[in-house]
């Protein structure tokens, strides 16, 4: 248990209060890890607050890694603008895609291909879709719902650098059980049996394309949509999108570009970041599986985003369109494009160490889990997990704190693995729901950097689809706790409840604020 108790929450809660209330994300997320170092040394507490800042960013190789891959993203995104590749896709866009509900099919089901990790879903999704989506109208804010609510959720479904990750949990869960080793069931048939119970994310995925299929909003989202469609401007007047590449960089000075510029150096990253995947998890015998599945993805797409850079090189030196020494500047604006999202990424990281040294989540997992039935434990593990992400705002810093205390409580309230999987399932569930409201989650951080939307927009609206599908999936969960049905018929009816969700509450909120539910039907 925390030895600091219930004021533990103090640092993260308000953080994220002050983001959502100032729209101000960095210096709310620094006062946050301040007010985390005033309680852990009863003073002004700033040499531990920056000694917090800077352990996110020198003490974690993760961490680098993944500063290294957004900036060296930034770049990638830099050279294809000079080379005119985001116009030549553009313009290509525009003579096959002429709706809203085409664009936005497009971008989910780019969202589910892109399986194979979180981040580069969200940098080769929004990159690829954004000026389509702001041509045809479509509000910022939708167009990183539709990333958010895909990149994540997908991630933790197929093999991928989640997948990886969530074994580890499996393993380190049973360990915590004391169970002789011949008696453990192998992690990854645990995890095949948990996939139908991790509703949230497999619901967050269907709502996606229910969204975009019907074309009706509600909450902000339709405030969003209707601002776009009367006005024109897919952000909001006030809005600070955490990346502007046009008004950063200027109008790119290319006479016929190609699109090769763009979807050249995209299956570079794809291809180069998987293929690095595979390498990194190679050992004489695997599997592929086991390749898969022990893969260095960071480092992985470290090699994968260099590789796309130096393919604009080698474009930009071939089309004759920029020289070595354009290309370098090009290459340094680029890192400029990044800087906002990895200064909130270190301070999101650094409020996680906060939350680690006062003990938040371990505070809240303990408490929640006592004393629970069979019949509700699924649904308070859903909770809990979902709470301490959006208190940490990391999905694998809960998955890390919750799994080691749910297993064993499952086992031993039932001593089956049934419960086990189902509590696990739980646990990923929970860790993307806090993960899909948190203005100091990372997923939710790059979402709105490479679709360009205001971060404190993007969670705004993206809150009220979250806790929809959040509530469903509640529901769900406990008639199987009573019935124990099979979760599959389940997951039927949740998209069918989640169909009538959104055509009463995009009604009912349209009447409300006398504007139509559909505001541009194709």
């Amino acid at each position: 248990m925390s030895e600091f108790g219930a004021v533990s929450l103090v640092p993260p809660l308000l953080a994220i209060v002050l983001a959502v209330v100032t729209r101000k994300a960095i210096l709310s997320l620094f006062l946050g890890v301040w007010s985390g170092g005033v309680i852990a040394t009863g003073s002004i507490g700033l040499g531990q607050t920056f000694t917090w800042i800077a352990a996110a960013i020198g003490e974690s190789t993760f961490h680098a890694k993944v500063m290294i891959f957004l900036l060296l993203l930034g770049s990638a995104v830099a050279m294809i603008w000079r080379l005119g590749g985001s116009y030549a896709v553009r313009d290509w866009t525009m003579e096959h895609i002429e709706t809203q509900r085409k664009a936005g099919l497009v971008a989910w089901l780019l969202g589910i291909v892109m399986f194979f990790d979180d981040y580069a879903n969200t940098a080769i999704v929004g990159s690829s879709v954004k000026d389509l989506s702001d041509h045809l109208q479509i509000s910022r804010e939708k167009l990183s719902y539709i990333v958010d609510s895909t990149a994540a959720p997908v991630s933790t479904l197929g093999i991928s650098s989640w997948v990886a990750y969530q074994l580890s949990m499996i393993e380190s869960g049973y360990e915590a059980t004391g169970l002789p080793a011949a008696e453990v069931p192998d992690a990854f048939d645990i995890f095949l049996q948990s996939i139908p119970f991790n509703m949230y994310a497999i619901l967050a995925i269907a709502m996606v394309g229910i969204v975009v299929l019907t074309q009706r909003d509600f909450g902000e989202m339709l405030a969003a949509e209707h601002r776009s469609a009367t006005t024109g401007k897919v952000t909001r007047e006030e809005g600070r999108p955490m990346q502007d590449v046009k008004a950063e960089l200027g109008q790119p000075e290319i006479g016929n570009p190609r699109l090769r510029s763009f979807f050249l150096p995209i299956g570079v990253l794809i291809a180069v970041t998987i293929g690095s995947a595979l390498y990194t998890g190679y050992a004489p015998d695997a599997t592929l599986r086991d390749m898969l599945t022990g893969g260095d993805y960071a480092m992985a797409l470290i090699f994968g985003s260099f590789a796309m850079v130096a393919t604009t090189y080698v474009l930009g030196f071939m089309d004759g369109h920029l020289t070595l020494s354009e290309s370098v500047d090009a290459t340094i604006d680029g890192f400029g494009l990044m800087l906002t999202a990895v200064t909130i990424l270190v301070l999101a990281w650094s409020i996680g160490n906060v939350a680690n040294a006062l003990g938040t989540g371990t505070y809240v997992a303990n408490i929640a889990v006592q004393s629970l039935s069979p019949t509700i434990l699924p649904v308070v593990v859903l909770v809990v997990t979902g709470f301490v992400a959006f208190a940490m705002g990391t999905a694998w810093g809960a998955m890390s704190i919750m799994t080691p205390i749910v297993v064993p409580v499952a086992w031993e309230l039932t001593g089956g693995h049934t419960m086990v999987a189902v509590v696990v399932a739980m646990v990923f569930s929970g860790s993307i729901f806090g993960d899909h409201t948190s203005p100091i989650s990372d997923t939710t951080v790059l979402s709105a950097t490479f679709t360009g939307a205001d971060l404190i927009d993007h969670v705004r609206t993206q809150i009220y689809y979250a806790v929809t599908v959040a509530l469903v999936a509640i529901g769900l969960m406990l008639v199987w706790g009573v019935t124990k049905v099979s979760p599959w018929l389940l997951l039927g009816v949740g998209v069918v409840v989640l169909v009538g969700l959104v055509y009463g509450l995009s009604a009912l909120d349209a009447s409300r604020r006398g504007i139509a539910p559909v505001q541009r039907p194709d």
